[in-house]
């Protein structure tokens, strides 16, 4: 729990560090422009491997693996087909690549991250793939899972909604959704907020911070006939792994 909180921090005190030298940009339209030039800048400033780290949050060997142990927490099998939105630069890849042995499609706006993983992972039967636009390109009821790790943290909720959509799409029948989000219900998260809100009082231009309950979730989940499978709060480990910081809602395609 200390270490998620100190990764926390640092990472938050980074990024706001970063988003004072960059130029305004509509963050609720223009997803790509405001991720590329974070990203961007995070570059001009660190050493490669650590900007890497920050430019998705930081604790890149320490969050990984605990996302990994979610993913298999929710039902993943080595042979499946796993639907990586806003991979990064493999934060999530690099330590699934050793468990995965089915395919892999990882999709982030940001070209630079993208190309980082690529050649992190070294697994040419996986693909990444740079997108402008939210969307999932790949078929209809294709996939296994589908997860979105620090995604829906950063979107309208228009724009989460819309992306859920997808997943629904492209999963096959029984197929799982596995999203993190920041939690009004959830005493750590509201710092978050509250920090945010201090934020928005002043020039932000970085990427934003969205937050949602298991209420709205739940709504949705409703809405596009998922099932809620489980949630898990923020702080809240799943046995043989950490808690990842950012609560968790696992769905299911009927």
């Amino acid at each position: 729990m200390t270490t998620q909180r100190t990764l926390r921090r640092i990472s938050n005190k980074f990024q706001r560090m970063i988003a004072k030298t960059q130029k305004p940009v509509d963050r609720t339209r223009d997803l790509k422009g405001a991720y590329t030039g974070f990203v961007k800048r995070v570059i001009d400033t660190l050493p490669l491997e650590e900007a890497m780290s920050q430019a998705v949050g930081g604790g890149f060997d320490v969050i990984g693996p605990i996302e990994v142990a979610i993913l298999r927490h929710a039902g993943l099998q080595p042979n499946q087909w796993v639907i990586d939105v806003g991979c990064g630069s493999g934060r999530l890849a690099v330590p699934l690549s050793s468990y995965l042995k089915g395919k892999y499609s990882g999709f982030d706006v940001v070209a630079d991250l993208v190309e980082y993983a690529r050649k992190t992972v070294a697994r040419p039967d996986w693909r990444f793939e740079t997108i402008n636009h939210i969307g999932i390109p790949e078929p209809d009821g294709c996939a296994n899972m589908v997860c979105f790790f620090s995604v829906l943290t950063h979107l309208l909720h228009e724009q989460s909604y819309w992306y859920l959509q997808e997943a629904m799409r492209v999963l096959k029948p029984g197929g799982r959704i596995v999203a993190s989000f920041l939690n009004y219900g959830q005493d750590s998260h509201w710092t978050i907020f509250m920090n945010t809100l201090t934020d928005a009082k002043g020039s932000p231009s970085g990427p934003l911070n969205v937050f949602l309950s298991r209420e709205i979730l739940t709504l949705w989940a409703g809405r596009l006939g998922l099932e809620v499978i489980e949630f898990i709060d923020g702080e809240q480990a799943i046995p043989g792994s950490s808690a990842l910081g950012q609560a968790v809602c696992i769905l299911q395609k009927p």
